[in-house]
């Protein structure tokens, strides 16, 4: 591979394997002859700015060759097709067994209910961690019906779950769009300015307060941090399985932020005290005592009080919005 590479002129190089160019830039040797081939232009490389960038002559070709066939791996690496996910019962804090079998699928929603305290952190987390039996809960998760091999269970780079947390804090000194294509390039994406317009217009749209892509990142509220990361998670992330720990108290478009995961097939598991998000699943477990108590579908009868609950929803929000613009709560709202 080596001497392929190294008998490539850089323009044919770089047009082929556009992602190649990134690790020249990555070393400062932007500005290489693209009419010569690799090999040459390695060869011709002054001596001063070889030891400028801390790598050897006879180095640069191999390491070359190792970033490249750690982006293919990269590419190569997609998720195998997740077409269910299926949760075996354990038992609740006092030992009683749970006695179900939970199927999930790509494109479904389901709560998770229950007063605080109740084990909905802790089904969420046997979740993520594909539990098999080795958990407090002695639950068991298995992954298009059979039991995840520890390479998947263990992955680090291609993990099957990604999770949103009630409380998220960036540390990194970026925009919101840097941040995001940073993201994207990560990912190999073909097209990263467009990807990135996409999420951050999509966050908006989840946001109940618009932010700019040159806003810092540790300068976005809560609800600006959470519908970018449900946009983020929607388009760039690989893992079909979607983990949300409330977002009622979050600032965002609820059920467009619901109806966003679930339309890019996500497996969608949301712990939840908000009744209108609860029913906006299809499916809700209620938890008692760190266990499963029941499974229930959401009922027709339920549904037509969802769009109740919806037209309340959208009276208080009115409210608050005359609360924050200094009006007087008087007349009909």
């Amino acid at each position: 591979m080596e001497r392929t590479y190294a008998a490539m002129t850089l323009e044919r190089l770089f047009s082929e394997h556009p992602h190649a160019r990134e690790f020249f830039s990555a070393l400062g040797l932007s500005a290489l002859p693209e009419d010569q081939t690799l090999g040459r232009t390695v060869a011709a490389l002054d001596e001063e700015l070889l030891l400028d960038v801390g790598i050897e002559r006879q180095e640069l070709l191999g390491q070359f060759c190792d970033y490249m066939a750690g982006v293919e791996r990269l590419r190569n690496q997609q998720q195998a097709l997740v077409s269910s996910v299926t949760v075996l019962g354990g038992h609740d804090k006092s030992g009683n067994p749970e006695n179900f079998r939970l199927e999930l699928r790509p494109g479904e929603v389901t709560c998770i209910v229950g007063p605080t305290g109740s084990g909905k952190s802790r089904f969420l987390a046997d979740i993520e961690w594909l539990a098999q039996g080795d958990s407090p809960t002695g639950r068991t998760v298995l992954i298009n019906g059979a039991a995840p091999d520890l390479a998947r269970r263990y992955a680090v780079e291609q993990k099957l779950v990604a999770q949103l947390s009630q409380n998220m804090n960036f540390v990194m000194d970026l925009s919101a769009e840097e941040f995001i294509r940073l993201h994207a390039e990560s990912r190999m994406i073909a097209d990263p300015a467009a990807i990135t317009a996409t999420i951050l217009e999509l966050a908006n749209s989840l946001a109940g307060e618009q932010f700019t892509p040159v806003t810092p990142v540790t300068a976005l509220s809560g609800g600006q941090s959470r519908a970018l990361m449900i946009a983020d998670v929607a388009c760039l992330s690989s893992s079909p399985i979607v983990l949300i720990d409330e977002i009622e108290n979050a600032g965002i478009d609820r059920k467009r932020a619901l109806s966003l995961l679930a339309d890019q097939d996500k497996i969608v598991l949301m712990a939840t005290h908000d009744p209108i998000l609860a029913l906006m699943g299809q499916q809700r477990l209620i938890f008692k005592n760190g266990g499963v108590s029941s499974i229930r579908s959401t009922s027709p009868a339920e549904r037509a009080n969802l769009t109740l609950f919806e037209q309340m929803d959208a009276r208080l929000t009115a409210v608050r919005h005359a609360l924050r613009n200094g009006e007087e709560i008087a007349g009909n709202f």
